[in-house]
């Protein structure tokens, strides 16, 4: 029974830590680094260096101005955009370091597996905050940025101390996510549009010409 709450812990961690880190990689950093630090929770060996008093000085730093520029509407999808490229590969290493000292092949299962829960977490948010900022007010902005970090938080908190809770939540996470992304990309395509018309200076439909009426040419009298 010991040795199965030990397997299910790490699961639990490595998922988390991936899940968390394609929300907010700063958060997720610093909260595993604060725990760690302060004896907390013992940290598998792969994981200790986030505990280094340089890390958790960039990730706080970092933190601090991803909590000013993701409630900024529109500077928000482009953080995010950004961190397509950071947050991804950053949650497949640490995914990759939580599974500690086992077999290489463990921890590239690991990774390709975290990598991939990253981007499902990643995308979500990123397409969810393109579809909120089409609303003018900015508080849809902050709440979604507070709920994002309170949710970073409490699910590494739920993954280290209740690990079977953490990885039914995650199921259902996962579920919803697979449900909702379609519908996203679907809002998002009708933004893209929107704006294409605009830019373009188009309407919905040809120009209409009154009637008995025809098209002229600027600049040229019709002809005799």
């Amino acid at each position: 029974m010991n040795e199965l709450h030990q397997v299910v812990s790490i699961i639990a961690l490595t998922m988390g830590v991936a899940w968390a880190s394609g929300i907010n990689l700063y958060a997720a950093i610093l909260v595993l680094g604060l725990l760690g630090a302060s004896g907390h929770m013992v940290l598998p060996p792969g994981l200790e260096i986030v505990t280094h008093p340089l890390v958790l000085v960039a990730a706080g730093f970092m933190y601090l101005v991803e909590f000013f520029v993701d409630k900024i509407p529109g500077v928000d999808t482009s953080w995010d955009v950004f961190h397509t490229f950071i947050r991804i590969p950053a949650a497949a290493a640490l995914a990759a370091a939580a599974v500690g000292e086992m077999h290489p092949a463990i921890s590239l299962a690991a990774a390709l597996v975290g990598g991939g829960l990253a981007t499902g977490a990643h995308l979500t948010k990123a397409g969810t905050r393109v579809l909120i900022n089409t609303s003018p007010e900015p508080f849809s902005n902050w709440t979604a940025s507070v709920s994002e970090d309170i949710a970073v938080v409490g699910g590494l908190w739920t993954a280290l101390y209740y690990p079977w809770v953490f990885l039914i939540l995650l199921i259902v996470f996962i579920a919803a996510m697979f449900w909702v992304l379609p519908k996203i990309w679907r809002g998002i395509r009708s933004v893209l549009d929107a704006l294409q018309r605009l830019f373009r200076g188009k309407s919905d439909g040809p120009p209409q010409l009154p009637p008995g009426g025809s098209a002229r040419v600027v600049g040229k009298d019709p002809p005799a």
